[in-house]
């Protein structure tokens, strides 16, 4: 791949991600102190997976086959980008406020609006990656990496946004290094952690505006035409993959796993923060978003590897082991929250969990499926990575962790993380048993149906 086009796509990924890292790992404790009721909170929460479930249908279908791809990038970024820049201006009630008063409506219509823009464009910029590669195994975890750059470099700014600055002032400390010290050992807590945290709206509408400029730049990926004898819708053309058995499963274990990936996302955050007499961890707030990215640190290493990797052990050894990550993470979660040490070094295995699965299922897709449906068959796979998995994690997620597994305002986080680290394994064993692709994926296929063994 030309070297000037790849680091164009890198830096396309790198704010890709950045725009979601920024602001998707503090609003679950955020929304409550807006004084949204938990339906209402989850309903804000799912507006991402139901943008994923819509986009599948209409926002894919146009990049695939009605609209430049680097185009609707730029317009979705824009409008996106606006709407979410919103959300940082938008008050919680006054004191004394009656029950009802959040504006949970003007919140949710924008959520609602950045969400239906953005979350297509998780497809898009993967099928303008794919169109400008020669070799997708290779080359696709390099430029996918810096999405992952991306993610971390949204949440180590917060260390710094979000710290006690009238605490740091009154210690007076003298010198560069023990100024650093002393900011990052006074983070935000309570009410004052809660209301500046709608800098990451602000943080990642700026970054959404500057996609959207960026993406004009980008290769130019134009719609495919439609041959004779396919489809005119191209999701109705992916859709019918899934009559091949290997591919029913590998959709339905994605499910699996999305919910187990997004459960980490709910209950992580809160566990971090727990007092460690309240069965959690203890750790600072504002170092929850650096401690949830370590995963990421660790994905740059795993996506140089993820090409050899799917050489030498295939397609369905190299998924197990990205499944059986989330298992290994939240058994150390459930049996060992006593060692603060091991819990934040175990965040390592996110980084294997999403290359070794995520990764390697867009890869599959991208070799497997018609070249004018690869964006619908992303967005296939992203219906249930983005979509439904999500879904059920936000409903199940809060009621697990409010309901289920606490009594008396104290969480029995041992229950809790044994339900996805249970869930992660049946998942694997599955895929071991009945994940069968043919020996050589075809890059085209003919016909709705294909010989699988």
């Amino acid at each position: 791949m030309n070297k000037a086009i790849r680091n164009k796509l890198f830096l396309m990924m790198v704010l890709e991600f950045f725009i979601w890292g920024a602001w998707l790992p503090l609003i679950f404790g955020y929304l409550p102190s807006l004084g949204f009721s938990a339906t209402e909170q989850s309903l804000i929460l799912n507006a991402f997976p139901i943008a994923a479930i819509v986009g599948m249908f209409f926002s894919n279908q146009f990049a695939d086959r009605k609209f430049a791809a680097e185009k609707f990038l730029a317009v979705s970024h824009l409008i996106g980008g606006l709407a979410i820049l919103g959300l940082a201006f938008i008050q919680p009630p006054a004191a004394g406020a009656p029950a009802g008063s959040a504006p949970f409506w003007p919140f949710f219509i924008l959520m609602l609006i950045h969400c239906l823009l953005y979350v297509p464009t998780i497809s898009i910029t993967n099928s303008i990656a794919f169109a400008n590669m020669k070799d997708a195994q290779q080359e696709f975890g390099i430029v996918r990496m810096g999405g992952t750059i991306g993610w971390i470099l949204a949440a180590w700014p917060f260390t710094f946004i979000l710290v006690d600055w009238d605490k740091v002032k009154a210690a007076n400390p003298q010198g560069v290094v023990a100024w650093i010290g002393t900011v990052l050992g006074n983070g935000l807590t309570g009410d004052a952690l809660l209301h500046a945290t709608k800098w990451t709206f602000i943080v990642a509408g700026i970054a959404s505006l500057l996609l959207a400029a960026f993406s004009l730049t980008l290769p130019h990926t134009p719609p495919k035409k439609v041959e004779h004898g396919e489809n005119s819708l191209a999701w109705l053309e992916s859709i019918k993959l899934l009559g091949l058995p290997f591919i029913l499963v590998l959709w339905l274990v994605t499910f699996v796993d999305a919910t187990v990936h997004n459960l980490f996302f709910n209950w992580t955050g809160r566990f971090l923060v727990a007092a460690p007499q309240a069965g959690g961890v203890g750790i600072p707030g504002n170092w929850v978003m650096p401690v949830m990215s370590i995963g990421q640190i660790a994905e740059i290493l795993t996506m140089f590897i993820l090409g050899a990797t799917l050489k030498r052990l295939g397609w369905r050894t190299t998924m197990i082991i990205g499944i059986l990550g989330h298992a290994a993470r939240f058994a150390v979660f459930a049996f060992l929250p006593q060692y603060p040490a091991l819990i934040v070094t175990v965040n390592i295995l996110h980084g294997i969990c999403y290359a070794f699965f995520f990764a390697t299922v867009y890869i599959f897709v991208d070799e497997f499926f018609p070249k004018d449906a690869r964006t619908s068959a992303q967005g296939l796979f992203n219906l249930m990575i983005l979509g439904f998995g999500p879904l059920v994690a936000n409903f199940v997620g809060p009621f697990l962790y409010d309901k289920t597994f606490s009594n008396n305002n104290i969480v029995n986080f041992k229950g809790l993380f044994l339900v996805p680290c249970i869930s992660a394994g049946f998942a694997a064993v599955a895929l071991a048993l009945f994940f069968r692709p043919p020996a050589k994926v075809k890059a085209k296929v003919e016909g709705p149906v294909v010989a699988a063994h």
